[in-house]
């Protein structure tokens, strides 16, 4: 971001006060770091708001630029938040214009997409009254609820999944996304999942249905009812989903003594005849 913008590359790229070579520079990285005696250096803290993410470096004043621009955005803060499974993930705290007319999670990522990479597009949308302040006026961060797993989906009332196949797939949402429930109108997106997630969550689906099934199927479907459905195209003959999706849950549900038994009789029955 540097090229032919001398303004940001004199504001990084400083003259190194210690060098003997002329037009020497070091780089200002924004890192707030301590230089500890034995030589190492410790790293405290951003004196930015630059964050990383799944390998990317994030500039989060540029997705709270973005996101104001949304008609029905008021105020909002984009910060770094540990999912379940303590990986980082972008959360986007909105006040809305209306409190009748609040945009869904849906509709902000959708007005994300168009503008920004997707590795910048939060992957939870969380709506407050207010941001919290700090006595001076500015936004607290370190007062920014953490997102409730149970706010997260499409908005609609919650249904819960009705076939084998739909309530398979919501088991498998809820152990990838740590979450207690997934109804049939949620979406993968709104809940936090994000391309490592969703990975996880094909390879888990493959491995249940003994299938192969491209990453893309779970991101073109919007919803998990919807993705049940986009799941019968790969099926080998009509019906072949629902019957291992019911072999699994009798299987799930049996405990591990249970199963142990019953080998144990099937062997002494094979060993008698």
């Amino acid at each position: 971001g540097y090229l032919n913008n001398p303004c940001a590359t004199a504001e990084r790229f400083i003259p190194h006060p210690y060098s003997h070579v002329p037009g020497a520079r070091l780089y200002r990285t924004g890192d707030l770091v301590r230089l500890l005696p034995d030589g190492n250096i410790e790293f405290l803290n951003r004196l930015d708001h630059q964050v990383k993410v799944a390998g990317y470096r994030i500039e989060a004043g540029e997705v709270e630029t973005m996101l104001a621009q949304h008609p029905d955005v008021k105020e909002c803060v984009v910060a770094v938040r540990p999912d379940a499974h303590g990986n980082a993930r972008l959360v986007a705290y909105v006040v809305p214009k209306c409190d009748t007319h609040a945009p869904d999670a849906s509709a902000l990522r959708s007005f994300l997409t168009d503008a920004l990479p997707a590795h910048m597009v939060p992957s939870v949308f969380v709506a407050l009254e207010r941001l919290p302040l700090t006595p001076g006026g500015k936004v607290d961060r370190r007062a920014l609820p953490a997102p409730d797993p149970l706010a997260q989906g499409t908005g609609r009332e919650y249904v819960a999944p009705r076939t084998p196949v739909e309530q398979v797939l919501a088991g498998i949402w809820c152990d990838v996304l740590a979450v207690d429930r997934v109804g049939i109108h949620d979406n993968f997106l709104d809940l936090g999942g994000h391309s490592m997630l969703a990975m996880r969550c094909v390879s888990a689906m493959r491995q249940v249905f003994r299938m192969e099934i491209p990453l893309r199927v779970l991101f073109e479907s919007a919803t998990l009812e919807q993705l049940a459905q986009a799941l019968r195209a790969y099926e080998e003959q009509p019906g072949r989903l629902e019957k291992i999706a019911r072999v699994f849950q009798k299987v799930k549900s049996v405990s591990r003594e249970e199963l142990e038994n019953e080998l144990r009789q099937r062997r002494a029955s094979k060993a008698g005849s």
